[in-house]
């Protein structure tokens, strides 16, 4: 064995977050690394990786013992990790990230920019990611930050890679990229403990599975050797004979009706980020926007919600038979909407303050009275979403950022219907959690659209478009190429919808050629 975890525990407050974690990694394999969230992946691989160094047990690495005081000592072990959380800073540039803490120098000890962006941009060719290597992360979307994380931890020449969800924001064609440089990797013996909720990925690239729950080690097994639904079963120790819970609810009347919706785009270069985009939600309804990455999904909720400058907004948006014009969030929260953006940690929540600070934050005149916070009522309002959605914490008082991905979630959703929207916006809602949390959060949409609210839900991931949405919108490079209804609608339809565009202008090439 390459790598050999021995007896590993480690406690928190109050948690016990791994608990006699013992099993073996082999030289050259891909190992994949599954359970719900809570059940010590990433507690296991911070302390791999150096974050976390008191425990109990022990870690052996090419038959050493290993022991790592820091994260940099685990980089000189040869041991890299590509973190579920974007680990850049945003205002450094794509070079500056990847050689951080790891600059070259000329002879004269000045900065050599020219090596380090030669070499950055090796990399992101290596990705195909055609940006340039001189651009600031913040100016990225949040898959192309992703592939950064990605090419940083190539950098590294790592012979023991952690990739902990690195597809969670990719679309196909990137994850198609990212897959074959595993396949590169795997091929020049570098080891790979390999972390995701999306199962498909897990047997198409993984030698063996392992399986934590509840911080205990549950067993690993030869990929080839288990199905899904026995996976599924020891992750979470039940059956989820039903993951996608939907239940069948007559649409009313039209509560969204958006006319020829343009979006001017930001960049120098002329044109629209949307364009001319119509339709309708109606009460109970749920309808899925998909399209390949750069399609125009999230432009299209945050143009909705206001987020965009009103001089770039361009068309006719109706909520509940009232004209609006949208200028800012707090207007979208005003006109009846909400909504639980992609990216939870940094655009949703406040990590550092408490569960219910995070849940009534949006809704807070709600609770006042005279400028004063009426407590018991929002102290009631908190107890009552707990409930209704199941939100696993200790207490309402304990920050937001202690609990799992899909609690965390919970909350964001929890938020925004405290706001009683009309119509609620999803991006991504089940992006980074695991799949029990996943059949939570379908019961929940499901449930919220039989008590009538008007639901848009942004997906990368196909079958749930497919299962929980009564009406699909295809985009393709911001542009509507397709609408389905739920009983005539298939994968292959919504593929050929979001590739349209890209289609017509190969033909057009092979016609001039």
């Amino acid at each position: 064995m390459m790598l050999e975890i021995k007896s590993v525990s480690k406690s928190f407050p109050g948690v016990q977050a791994l608990r006699n974690v013992s099993f073996g990694v082999q030289q050259g394999e891909v190992h994949a690394l599954v359970g719900e969230n809570g059940a010590g992946k990433s507690t296991l691989m911070k302390i791999l990786s150096g974050v976390y160094t008191d425990y109990q047990g022990q870690l052996t690495l090419n038959n050493h013992n290993l022991t790592l005081q820091n994260p940099r000592d685990a980089q000189r072990h040869g041991i890299a990790i590509i973190h579920q959380e974007l680990n850049l800073i945003p205002e450094l540039t794509i070079t500056e990230n990847i050689f951080l803490g790891r600059e070259l120098y000329t002879r004269l000890r000045t900065l050599d920019l020219r090596r380090m962006d030669q070499a950055a941009a090796k990399l992101l060719t290596q990705l195909n990611l055609n940006i340039a290597p001189n651009r600031s992360i913040r100016s990225l979307r949040v898959g192309e930050q992703q592939l950064v994380e990605v090419a940083k931890a190539l950098s590294l020449k790592a012979q023991l890679l952690i990739l902990d969800e690195p597809t969670s924001a990719l679309s196909e064609t990137e994850i198609e990229h990212l897959f074959q440089v595993i396949s590169a990797l795997k091929q020049q013996g570098v080891t790979m403990i390999y972390i995701s909720h999306k199962l498909d990925e897990i047997y198409r690239i993984a030698d063996r599975v392992t399986v934590l729950r509840d911080g205990e080690y549950i067993g690993t097994t030869p990929i080839d050797q288990i199905s899904v639904q026995e996976l599924i079963r020891k992750m979470v120790g039940r059956n989820l004979n039903d993951l996608f819970p939907k239940e069948k609810v007559t649409p009313g009347e039209v509560v969204l009706q958006v006319e020829n919706l343009s979006l001017q785009s930001d960049t120098r270069e002329s044109g629209y980020a949307l364009k001319d985009i119509s339709f309708s939600v109606k009460r109970g309804e749920i309808v899925g926007v998909t399209g390949l990455m750069g399609a125009g999904r999230t432009e299209l909720l945050e143009t909705l919600f206001g987020i965009h400058s009103p001089r770039r907004v361009e068309g006719k948006i109706t909520i509940a038979g009232k004209t609006q014009v949208i200028a800012s969030p707090q207007q979208a929260l005003k006109a009846g909407l909400a909504f639980v953006t992609e990216d939870r940690k940094n655009q949703s929540l406040i990590v550092q303050h408490s569960v219910g600070h995070n849940m009534t934050l949006a809704a807070m005149k709600r609770f006042l009275l005279f400028n004063f916070i009426q407590s018991p009522l929002e102290k009631e309002a908190i107890q009552e979403m707990t409930q209704k959605l199941h939100i696993k914490t200790t207490g309402y008082h304990v920050p937001v950022d202690t609990l799992s991905g899909g609690n965390q979630q919970k909350v964001v959703i929890a938020k925004c219907l405290l706001t009683q929207p009309e119509v609620l916006l999803l991006d991504e809602p089940t992006r980074g959690i695991d799949v029990g949390a996943k059949a939570e959060i379908y019961t929940l949409i499901s449930q919220l659209a039989k008590e009538g609210t008007a639901i848009i839900m942004v997906s990368s991931e196909l079958p749930e478009i497919l299962a929980m949405c009564d009406r699909v919108i295809v985009l393709c490079e911001g542009r509507m190429t397709g609408t389905f209804d739920r009983s005539d609608v298939s994968q292959e339809m919504i593929m050929e919808a979001a590739t349209a565009r890209q289609r017509v202008r190969v033909e057009e090439t092979e016609l001039e050629n």
